[in-house]
């Protein structure tokens, strides 16, 4: 037990009981959650799994604490308009494998005076046992641009 003095409050011959609930605890255990710093965590990450709409007790997910390494692939659609959002993001996938976070669309774009349609994608990588170095991203990243190319017959920006 601690006897401390309250500190600048002019209280130094009075004893006093401090307790808490221990929430964070009890959340810790509900929701099997590693670490009590995350609940002071600002991470969107961490606080979007736990929003009030859904009242089903889901376990947390685990994401990575490394930086992530985002990379832009933007490209022409072909002339006839065959293009697939999700063949897309699965050809990614397929090539860097758990190393891809997430993709999104962070540019549509149709030319004015070609009428042609332009996307650009963002592809965040990010691994959840080690940094990711640039030199290996670019690798992948020029893999993909070349696949993204030959597959969908895209031209490249």
């Amino acid at each position: 037990m601690l006897y401390a003095p309250v500190g600048p409050t002019g209280i130094n011959n009075h004893m006093g009981w401090a307790f808490g609930l221990g929430l964070e605890r009890l959340a810790m255990v509900l929701y099997d959650i590693p670490d009590i710093r995350l609940f002071w965590s600002e991470d969107e990450r961490f606080l979007k799994q736990f929003k009030a709409s859904d009242k089903k007790v889901t376990p947390f997910t685990p994401f990575s604490r490394h930086p992530p390494n985002n990379m832009d692939v933007a490209f022409w659609l072909p002339e006839d308009g065959q293009f697939v959002d999700n063949d897309f993001f699965e050809m990614v996938r397929t090539e860097a494998g758990d190393l891809v976070e997430k993709i999104t669309m962070v540019d549509e774009f149709v030319h004015p005076k070609t009428n042609r349609t332009s996307k650009c994608f963002r592809i965040t990588y990010r691994s959840m046992e080690r940094p990711v170095a640039n030199a290996e991203v670019n690798l992948i990243q020029e893999r993909v641009r070349a696949l993204v190319a030959e597959d969908f017959k895209v031209t490249l920006r």
